[in-house]
């Protein structure tokens, strides 16, 4: 287990915590690409990312990144540097797995569901269904889609060798679990007889035309997947054979992006749903601050249905990672100013780039701020 998966509260453990101090982290700006010609902010994204990505990623030592910005609701960057295998240069069309990032595209086709009236969010599963290791526990009764994609199930992240157990009753503070989106998969396929991937085919991918974007990587070959690299060592894509709701998720920057970009747009959920994703729905603030200066700390703090929730100057940010020995990836993305970045890496220390990308693409000064405050402890 890499060491960015050490247990700490949610929000420092998974989406925080992750990103790594990197020395030095600010790029230079590039100069315009035809001096005396003034650039448009489009442009002046594009040639800084051309420019500063080969750096990042020398400093980073990660073999390569793939990033795709957002400004009002539309793509306005996307750039690559490195190598997604040997000899093989990465590109804006490379495929990487992306870990935990497949947790929020779950919980998106988990809220279609909802809105088409399968099933509520707090609907007890247990009627539908229960894992055999819990038969005896009936703390079983009380697990819902909301607790699961709120990471509340009392679950652990996964299930040890000795089955599935409860660490803390439902309902209680949240404690990041991929248990729990299995959990909530399991229970769409007894009730709909139909599995995670192919919902989220009819309710997210076919619709957004995320070509791209598999749970699994079905009969492609693996180069069409990029390889990872640990120092000097190249080794084979992680890829599932079935499918995960909570990891592993194959994607490239331009679906993802579009993606976030169908969030923006509260494309297919009722306004219920929306506003029940414009909240935190379990507090989490306490401990996001402790230890840092209160002129950093966020309004409020914690999950909200797929997503870490930040509020900061009144400005809501959704953010989430995804982090294994293969890969390190990012996604956040801001619906009052429809903005976001994607953020994709092949190696575990592509998280050395988050942070450097973040300045490269002029994100949120306060934003960034608090991410540095947290890394740095």
């Amino acid at each position: 287990m890499s060491a960015m998966k050490r247990c700490f509260p949610m929000v420092r453990y998974k989406v925080l915590v992750s990103i790594a101090v990197f020395a030095a982290s600010t790029v230079g700006a590039s100069s315009p690409a035809f001096p005396g010609v003034e650039q448009t902010a489009e442009e002046a994204i594009n040639a800084k990312l051309a420019t500063g990505l080969p750096e990042v990623l020398d400093r980073s030592g990660a073999a390569s990144i793939s990033v795709a910005h957002i400004e009002s609701g539309r793509i306005v960057a996307m750039q690559a540097a490195g190598l997604s295998a040997p000899g093989q240069a990465a590109t804006t069309q490379t495929r990487y797995n992306v870990a935990s990032l497949t947790k929020p595209v779950s919980a998106e086709v988990i809220l279609r569901l909802v809105a088409e009236g399968r099933f509520s969010l707090d609907q007890p599963m247990s009627s539908t269904w229960l894992d055999p290791d819990l038969s005896d526990d009936s703390r079983h009764e009380r697990l819902t889609p909301r607790l699961a994609l709120n990471h509340q199930t009392g679950f652990p992240n996964w299930r040890s060798t000795g089955g599935l157990r409860f660490g803390s009753d439902p309902g209680g503070e949240a404690g990041y679990s991929g248990e729990g989106y299995e959990y909530v998969a399991k229970f769409i396929g007894h009730l709909t007889g139909a599995g995670i991937d192919h919902h989220a085919q009819r309710l997210v991918f076919k619709p957004l035309g995320m070509t791209a974007t598999t749970y699994t990587a079905g009969s492609e070959p693996p180069a069409a997947v990029a390889s990872s690299r640990s120092n000097d060592t190249w080794t084979p894509p992680v890829t599932r054979e079935t499918p995960s709701a909570a990891d592993d998720l194959v994607t490239n920057v331009g679906d993802y992006a579009t993606f976030l970009i169908s969030l923006m747009r509260r494309d297919a959920l009722t306004p219920g749903l929306i506003a029940e994703r414009a909240r935190v729905q379990a507090d989490q603030l306490n401990q996001m601050c402790d230890g840092i200066p209160a002129s950093i700390c966020p309004e409020s703090a914690g999950p909200a249905l797929g997503w870490t929730l930040f509020v900061i100057g009144g400005v809501p940010y959704y953010m989430h990672t995804g982090s294994d020995t293969d890969g390190f990836s990012l996604a956040y993305w801001t619906p009052s100013t429809g903005s976001g970045t994607v953020i994709l890496t092949n190696s575990e220390n592509g998280n050395r780039a988050v942070l450097p990308v973040l300045d490269l693409i002029g994100a949120n000064p306060e934003f960034v701020t608090l991410l540095r405050e947290q890394a740095s402890r």
